[in-house]
């Protein structure tokens, strides 16, 4: 994916649990968004437990009342691919969305793909938030190598394509690749 076309309206924030990713790209996405664009958060978690609930309540408040919300733990293409020109997109995140997939018994590699294809199609400003899973401990199970292994691979088929790459470690912003707007970070 080295030769992929580098898309200006694809920003990608990458960091480790409770990094501070999210909170930095909302802050990204407020800023594409300061010319009108609609602000659309596309959620991925699906809320298993009451621990979950709460988590997933709390974002909400702390994104406050702007802010549409799409629920797509599967079918992210086809939220991406019906996103209009002008609107920004917050895709929060990748790694619960491949959980998804991969528990879902889905084709991994093909869903990904594809995920990434939508991508490149969209004309709307996304922001996708990841983590970073391959810093840690190599999982003592097949399906958490498996899963590792793959969300390796999603993030740097996103970071090809992205316009903007951050990583997130503490709270501070890593430009990995393109140039953090001032006001944001």
């Amino acid at each position: 994916m080295s030769g992929a076309e580098i898309l200006t309206n694809l920003q990608f924030v990458l960091g480790g649990a409770r990094s501070g990713k999210s909170r930095l790209a909302e802050g990204l996405a407020r800023n594409a968004a300061r010319t009108g664009g609609a602000l659309t958060y596309v959620a991925t978690a699906q809320a298993y437990d009451t621990e979950m609930e709460e988590r997933i309540a709390q974002h909400v408040v702390d994104r406050g009342p702007d802010w549409n919300t799409i629920e797509a733990p599967l079918d992210l293409k086809q939220v991406v691919l019906s996103r209009k020109d002008g609107e920004v997109v917050l895709i929060d995140c990748l790694t619960l969305w491949l959980s998804n997939i991969l528990l879902a018994n889905r084709d991994v590699e093909a869903t990904c793909s594809d995920l990434v294809e939508a991508l490149s199609a969209c004309r709307a400003h996304v922001v996708c938030v990841s983590n970073d899973v391959g810093m840690g401990l190599v999982p003592d199970n097949s399906l958490g190598r498996r899963f590792r292994d793959a969300q390796g691979r999603l993030n740097q088929m996103v970071a090809a394509r992205a316009g903007l790459a951050v990583l997130v470690v503490a709270g501070l912003p890593l430009v990995l690749k393109g140039n953090l707007p001032l006001n944001v970070g």
